[in-house]
């Protein structure tokens, strides 16, 4: 079985501060070897620095996340600029629009997106998408600001924007939502979209596998979204692992042999 990388794992956040390092060895013994670690607040990305240098396989990207965005400064964008210089990221995230929020300041997401996108571009970056009830505007963003592709996390669209996603050297990420039957929409989406278009992710410690429901997800279930992606899609694990493994390190421009 080929090593298995999580595209998107906030294993920096504050639910893993009590046993941090027991899950990434739990991971890593199940075969989860790499890791994306996606920043979502500029106080936070000194310590995800830290954590990704001092962990094999763990890799930093740094971003002001949208659902933030009250939090957000505009010296946050500058303090960005810093960051993408000096702090060895592999991607910038994560970033995006979410118009789910209640009374979202849609103008002041976009500003943000725009900014950020544009110092991907600058920084020849690919960039970690968060998108919820917003496909259109980001890829609208990504058409006139054109980042080294990407990930779209927890992808939900349809196949028309998956194939748009595409065109722009973007793969899609598939976690824990695939491992419940009722979600009947998801999962024939994951069967009708190509295997070279996807990747796997938990989004640890949020949007947990069926095996864990109500409980704080991990890494070490990135197997079970394997497992599940698998099954939709009638192919063996073992091929699955192999290309969503390579499909990952593709957009990263990480060199990943088998471990």
């Amino acid at each position: 079985m080929s090593p298995l990388f999580d595209t998107h794992c906030h294993i920096d956040a504050k639910e893993f501060d009590a046993d941090r390092a027991q899950v990434i060895a739990e991971a890593r013994a199940v075969g989860v070897t790499r890791m994306l670690v996606p920043g979502v607040l500029a106080d936070g990305w000194d310590a995800l620095q830290s954590l990704c240098a001092s962990e094999p396989g763990l890799y930093p990207a740094y971003g002001l996340h949208p659902v933030y965005c009250d939090r957000h400064r505009l010296a946050d964008l500058d303090r960005l600029a810093r960051q993408l210089e000096s702090g060895a990221p592999v991607a910038v995230g994560e970033i995006g629009l979410d118009f789910q929020i209640p009374a979202a300041d849609r103008d002041a997401q976009m500003r943000l997106f725009e900014a950020q996108l544009a110092m991907a571009r600058d920084a020849g970056l690919p960039v970690v998408l968060h998108v919820r009830k917003a496909h259109d505007a980001v890829l609208d963003c990504l058409r006139r600001i054109r980042v080294p592709g990407g990930f779209a996390h927890a992808f939900n669209g349809s196949v028309q924007q998956a194939a748009i996603y595409e065109s722009l050297g973007f793969r899609l990420g598939f976690g824990g939502m695939l491992t419940y039957v009722r979600s009947t929409r998801l999962r024939r989406l994951a069967r009708e979209l190509p295997l070279d278009l996807l990747v796997l992710e938990t989004d640890a410690p949020d949007l947990t596998v069926a095996s864990h429901h109500g409980e704080r997800n991990s890494p070490a279930y990135l197997p079970e979204c394997l497992a599940a992606l698998a099954e939709v899609k009638d192919e063996d694990p073992a091929e699955v692992a192999r290309i969503t493994t390579a499909n990952a390190c593709a957009v990263l421009g990480l060199d990943c042999p088998g471990d």
